[in-house]
């Protein structure tokens, strides 16, 4: 008969934890090749889809800066400063390899340098969708969780009535009614204007929170439907009847067993919706008074400004990129099933 040394047990708990953490650590490796040899050809597709609309649009700096009425002589001779009288794979090129040392090009409107005006705006409409994201996930974590937790029950009808309804809501529509309540009756939150964090939290939190509640419905409703179904399907596998047969408790079932395996989904959704939130913002900018992100994409689009549309085209593909990055990081070492792909 083989007996165990007090020091054994110890030394294999540690041989196991050790082990596991290498096993998580190869999975997010695995995850992080995967997802990179994805999203490296699919930057260079889009950044040269993007380079090739300027070729595409026909705008020109010359028709920007001389009117219409510019001579062709004059023309030629701007486009020339421009670079634009050499091949376009040379064009594409430099403009990639700047691109790459983060320097977005010149406005031809204004000539100031894209990367530090996209980065101004970009300040703002990150602050306010993340401000959104954080609200969204919070609120739809708890919904979906009673939700699926009280399936077929009044509480399950009466949220899944109300994210359906907050869901079909503009985020515009419910921006002015924010204002009006919030704002304008009660004085709660400033009506509009934007104040850097380094100017103070507390203010910076005001000025984004009715923005960020604004745009933060969509994200609720989609986080506490994907996070319901995905529960409801946890639910009701093998792996949650097993558990409850070996006497488990329903807290140790929800949070090892069924929360675990249904994040996917509303993960998933958070992926999708963080982007979104950073582009389609330009209303809810409008409305607050904000000069963010959104507004800046849409006021170089209608002046003609081609080399701040491509930057910001460039940027919006960097956050896409970027974020669902981390999201197949974190569902690699939460649900290690999707990398099975079960």
């Amino acid at each position: 008969m083989t007996t165990t040394t007090p020091e054994a047990t110890p030394d294999r708990r540690r041989r196991v934890t050790t082990a596991r953490a290498r096993h998580a650590a190869g999975r997010v490796a695995a995850a992080l090749g995967r997802s990179v040899a994805i999203f490296v050809p699919v930057f260079l597709v889009a950044t040269f889809v993007t380079f090739a609309l300027r070729s595409m649009s026909g705008l020109s700096p010359a028709r920007i800066q001389l009117g219409e009425e510019a001579t062709p002589e004059a023309i030629r001779r701007i486009e020339a400063e421009w670079g634009l009288d050499q091949p376009f794979l040379t064009q594409y090129w430099n403009w990639f390899t700047d691109v790459l040392h983060g320097q977005l090009g010149t406005s031809w409107v204004n000539g100031a340098d894209i990367s530090t005006l996209i980065g101004l705006g970009l300040g703002v409409s990150l602050s306010v969708a993340v401000f959104a994201l954080v609200i969204g996930v919070i609120v739809g974590f708890l919904l979906g969780t009673v939700a699926a937790l009280r399936r077929t029950t009044l509480a399950d009808r009466a949220i899944t009535g109300f994210v359906t309804v907050i869901s079909v809501m503009p985020a515009f529509v419910v921006g002015i009614v924010l204002v009006a309540v919030l704002a304008v009756g009660l004085g709660l939150f400033p009506s509009a204007g934007y104040i850097p964090a380094e100017q103070g939290v507390g203010p910076w939190l005001a000025h984004i929170t009715l923005p960020a509640l604004a745009l933060s419905f969509d994200v609720i409703a989609d986080v506490a439907r994907q996070l319901r179904a995905g529960l409801v399907a946890a639910y009701g596998e093998n792996y949650v009847t097993g558990a409850v047969v070996r006497g488990l408790s329903p807290r140790r079932i929800f949070f090892a067993h069924v929360l675990r395996n249904g994040l996917g989904p509303a993960l998933a959704t958070m992926g999708q919706k963080f982007p979104a939130l950073v582009g389609a913002s330009v209303v809810t900018e409008w409305i607050f008074g904000l000069q963010g992100f959104g507004r800046f994409a849409n006021d170089s689009a209608q002046a003609g400004d081609v080399p701040a549309v491509q930057g910001v085209l460039v940027v919006s593909i960097v956050l896409v990129v970027s974020f669902n990055l981390i999201i197949n990081l974190v569902l690699a070492r939460v649900m290690p099933a999707s990398q099975r792909g079960v």
